[in-house]
């Protein structure tokens, strides 16, 4: 979608579309917004102020996203030759000094951006409630950031406080302020930026999950109204285009993959030139081209760097080149400044963390959509403390894997590991719920995981359990998908009703447990799941999760690791 194009929208021509409502409707309504959203800088490739510019460029952007606070290297996970391999990779002192090498390559016209989800994941942020990562986000120097689903754990005003106290500018077109005082009906951040480079103008659009009060805790998003990007993005690509100038497009978004690429089908992308995604630690090393535009996603934890080459010749985009590219230890040393800042942070939990709960002669992961070892553990533990029929986990992403070296038996589980595996300690809860009850949940949650819109898919993957075998099919409608399930290995009764023991989710319902509603006889239980897990690893030192079939599916393996199907995309 370029300047000269005269399509019609309801009847009316690009032009006159805008000479009745935009230039006349944006001074009122988008004013405040426009005096926020560019950064009116144009900068040559010598890095000194220029004039107008010859409306060409090579610009470099840098991406990263869904770091969940990984301040170290750590073990990471690849698929290859059909099986697990693991690598050291990460450590945010090692991806500033790659960051910094990509930068001096194009020094005056690199973007930096990071994709959201980056306060949360682990212990250091968990207890500081992000705070301890601020400074670490602004020495790396990023430009551009985004909300990912998990920054509202701590609540609206600190997570208003942390992303507010990042030096980056922050853009999100689908979060509003849902409150009863002034800034109620607002835009929390601004919905676009715009950076000048050469005379270019090179514009990004903000969206995060709109299903975010129902994928995390409720209580966490309290005070904020959301919406799918489609009820405005055409909206501002409008504005980007043929109000401000913009050669360029990109949408910035943490939905999701299978999202993602649903969005870049979307006729409202049209104009859009990529899609710079986010949220499910997807891989994507060639950019997946939709309908309307092409998308991307960098992977997680800090251990993959995005590198976007455009080229523009008389502003209009010629050219572009993507990479995924390993943060890798290797080949990078840490950045001694930024690791100074990292040890000060870290300085006061280090003891706590590097404590030794337990060891696991297999490979802790949790990168399958359908069963994880990882998960296999906690379920176990909470079956083993309080014996109930049912143990559930909901279908978390976040957590690198925990290898064990070749040349040992054993890898040690710490305290900081365990903050990884489980950023919020929550109170263990129970219920009684029917069979019928768990059949129809499992449906719902099926179709979260692998609904055929992709609009109505949960960031999260599949719901992980023990005491309970479930056999489905994926490509089947919504309702039709489970084919079998078993409970201590017995066919599910629906009239019989069954104790399950799970997470509290703050903010849900006293009748709701892990998204199951109208539970009965509710109970918490005192104990929260960080010393659940401690407790069943000092009684069972050398533990060995695996996968063990209790989610199978008959049209894919249980080493899936994608929710996305029908597009050349494979995660490795």
């Amino acid at each position: 979608m370029h300047h000269e194009q005269e399509e019609k929208t309801n009847g009316t021509s690009r032009k006159e579309f805008l000479r009745n409502t935009a230039l006349l409707g944006v001074g009122v309504s988008l004013a405040p917004l426009s005096s926020l959203h560019a950064e009116e800088n144009t900068v040559s490739e010598t890095g000194k102020k220029s004039g107008k510019g010859n409306n060409s460029a090579r610009i470099t952007i840098l991406y990263t996203s869904d770091i969940h606070a990984q301040l170290h290297t750590h073990d990471e996970f690849f698929w290859e030759n059909g099986k697990g391999v693991y690598k050291k990779r990460g450590g945010l002192a090692v991806l500033k000094t790659m960051i910094n090498s990509y930068r001096k390559k194009n020094p005056a016209n690199t973007i930096l951006i990071d994709g959201g989800d980056y306060f949360h994941g682990h212990g250091v942020a968990s207890l500081t409630e992000g705070e301890a990562l601020i400074p670490i986000f602004n020495n790396i120097g990023y430009d551009l950031m985004l909300p990912g689903n998990w920054e509202v754990v701590y609540k609206k005003k600190k997570m208003l406080f942390d992303m507010g106290h990042a030096n980056a500018a922050k853009i999100c077109a689908n979060m509003w302020h849902n409150t009863n005082d002034d800034n109620n009906g607002e835009l929390i951040y601004q919905p676009y930026w715009i950076k000048v480079i050469d005379g270019v103008k090179i514009g990004f659009i903000g969206y995060t999950d709109h299903l975010i009060p129902k994928r995390q805790s409720p209580a966490y998003s309290e005070g904020i109204r959301f919406d799918h990007a489609e009820k405005n993005v055409a909206r501002y690509v409008k504005m980007l285009r043929e109000v401000e100038g913009c050669a360029v497009v990109m949408l910035v978004t943490h939905m999701g993959l299978a999202q993602q690429v649903g969005l870049g089908n979307n006729p409202v992308c049209e104009g859009v030139d990529f899609i710079l995604g986010a949220d499910t630690h997807e891989r994507v090393r060639e950019p997946i081209q939709c309908k309307y535009t092409k998308v991307v996603e960098c992977g997680a934890f800090g251990s993959f760097l995005g590198r976007l080459e455009i080229g523009i010749e008389n502003g209009m985009l010629k050219w572009s080149e993507y990479e995924l590219l390993d943060v890798d230890p290797a080949k990078y040393k840490a950045d001694k400044e930024l690791q100074k800042l990292i040890d000060e942070a870290a300085a006061p939990f280090e003891k706590e963390m590097k404590r030794v709960i337990g060891t696991t002669t297999t490979p802790l992961v949790r990168y399958f959509v359908m069963e994880t070892p990882m998960d296999n553990l906690l379920t176990n533990a909470i079956m083993w403390k309080f014996k109930p029929d049912i143990a559930l986990s909901n279908g978390f992403r976040f957590c690198q894997p925990l290898a064990v070296d070749e040349t040992k038996s054993k890898a040690e589980i710490t305290k900081e590991f365990l903050w990884n595996m489980l950023p919020v300690d929550s109170e263990a809860k129970t219920a009684l719920v029917t069979g019928k009850q768990i059949w129809d949940w499992l449906e719902k949650e099926l179709e979260n995981a692998f609904a055929k819109n992709p609009a109505k898919r949960f960031g999260g993957w599949f719901v992980r359990f023990a005491g309970m075998q479930v056999n489905f099919t994926i490509n089947n409608e919504f309702g039709k998908r489970v084919n079998w399930v078993k409970v201590n290995g017995q066919p599910l009764d629906m009239e019989k009703e069954y104790s399950i023991v799970a997470c509290e989710r703050e903010g849900d319902p006293d009748d709701v447990l892990c998204r199951i509603e109208k539970v009965k006889s509710p109970k918490l239980l005192g104990t929260l799941m960080h010393n659940v897990i401690e407790e069943y690893l000092a009684t069972h030192p050398d533990v060995s999760p695996k996968l063990e079939g209790r989610a199978t599916a008959t049209d894919f393996p249980p080493t899936l690791l994608t929710q996305l199907q029908g597009t050349t995309y494979e995660f490795r």
